[in-house]
């Protein structure tokens, strides 16, 4: 056999493969030796006759036809091996030529794995965060506790900021209601500006009882695109008005809280927890942004085949997630601004991302020698037996050997992400 391979691009390559006599006679007398299994002659058992007298009685264009398909079909795998490349999913073969008994010629084309050049990812120039927790940040925990102490009292009074309002609205656009613009007993804290500008504000100076219009244009980059910019009419009933009264900052109100013994105990506590999900929010980021870097200072390419594969998980994922909250993919776009050939390309890009990524962090992996023990993997899976405990398909599926090199492939990339930080932060 005699292979010669063509570069098509960094991630394809084409190998055309020559098989001579002996391969063919090879390929021929293994078909031979399965059909003749199934021949049946007069004072033989079927497939107990002499194999030179089974053979006769044997179509010798089928037997040429197979022992080419079998000839091709064992050496394609020899054939890349001889090259030293590996395809990523099963070759297009082409037969080109064909000599019964004599000559073969094939092409074979397939996605490979590219030639990773990591760059220097010792000194990449990215900036450690820096995990900091202001004031108005623990001001913004202690208002959103004091709200879930809060009282509530109904007043007969007109509303105003600050006030709790129950409402019935329909929106309407050219005197037909809009989808998403209904709503019952809607529950409205005026002054937080949860609708499009007017809204709250044309709330404000009702009461009770009210019915009124309000004649409000949506913002142009609202997300809608079919309400962006549109002219409409709310349709408002307000049915009540509820006066919050918020608890004072006391130590009475710090001993609800855990209990605390007193306010600065409670800040200190709220500082400390801040602290924590902004380094850990902070530190994913930062690995981000060092794969980015690592990715921009490495010479690598995406297979179209991986990136295939990326981009059906992320329809996937935001499909499971519209699904969840009743909708389709098409109205997930549509909520969004995004025709599906926009979504296309931004998906696109992001699984390309996502291939690069994964590519240097291998070779990374493999030339920092990071490996997981055994028996590292085996406590994960035991980890992730307890968590999914109450699902008996998530439990199968965890036997399944596959699984086991997953858990372990995602555990070597999250130790390659630690030594990417480490190697970078001194």
């Amino acid at each position: 056999m005699k292979v010669k391979s063509k570069k098509l691009s960094d991630t394809r390559i084409s190998i055309t493969v020559t098989l001579d006599k002996n391969d063919l006679e090879t390929a021929r007398q293994k078909v031979v030796d399965r059909l003749v299994k199934d021949v049946k002659l007069e004072g033989f058992r079927k497939g107990k006759a002499p194999r030179d007298l089974a053979e006769k009685v044997l179509n010798e264009n089928d037997v040429a036809k197979e022992a080419l398909d079998f000839a091709v079909r064992t050496s394609v795998p020899a054939a890349f091996d001889q090259v030293e490349k590996a395809p990523l999913v099963i070759p297009q073969v082409n037969v080109t030529k064909y000599v019964a008994g004599e000559s073969a010629e094939y092409t074979a084309e397939a996605d490979i794995l590219p030639e990773v050049k990591l760059g220097d990812y010792k000194n990449l120039k990215v900036k450690k965060p820096e995990v900091k927790v202001s004031d108005k940040d623990i001001d913004e925990i202690i208002d959103n506790i004091r709200k879930a102490y809060a009282e509530k009292k109904v007043m007969k009074k007109k509303a105003e900021n600050g006030d709790e309002v129950i409402i019935d609205f329909v929106g309407k656009k050219d005197g037909e209601a809009f989808q998403g613009g209904t709503a019952k007993d809607y529950h409205l804290e005026l002054g937080s500006h949860s609708f499009i500008p007017g809204f709250e504000e044309g709330i404000v100076g009702h009461e009770s009882g009210d019915k009124f219009d309000l004649k409000l244009t949506f913002p142009k980059d609202y997300h809608e695109k079919t309400l962006a910019g549109a002219k409409t009419v709310f349709e408002v009933l307000l049915k009540q008005v509820n006066v919050i009264e918020l608890p004072k900052l006391d130590a009475d109100f710090a001993k609800k809280c855990d209990p605390f013994k007193d306010m600065k105990a409670l800040r200190a506590d709220i500082e400390k927890n801040l602290k924590a999900q902004n380094e850990h929010r902070l530190m994913e980021q930062y690995k981000d942004d060092l794969v980015e870097a690592l990715v921009k200072n490495s010479k690598v390419s995406a297979p179209e085949i991986l990136i295939e594969d990326q981009l059906r998980l992320i329809r996937d994922d935001v499909s499971r997630n519209a699904a969840a909250t009743g909708e389709k993919l098409e109205d997930y776009l549509k909520a969004n601004g995004l025709t599906e050939d926009e979504w296309n390309k931004q998906a696109r890009e992001v699984a390309e991302k996502r291939v690069k990524a994964s590519l240097v962090l291998q070779i990374l992996a493999r030339d920092a020698k990071i490996t997981v023990k055994d028996e590292d993997v085996f406590a994960k899976i035991a980890e992730l037996r307890d968590v999914y405990k109450k699902s008996p398909e998530a439990l199968k599926n965890l036997k399944d050997p596959r699984v086991k090199m997953d858990v372990r492939n995602r555990m070597v990339i999250e130790k390659t992400l630690d030594y990417l930080v480490k190697v970078n932060s001194k």
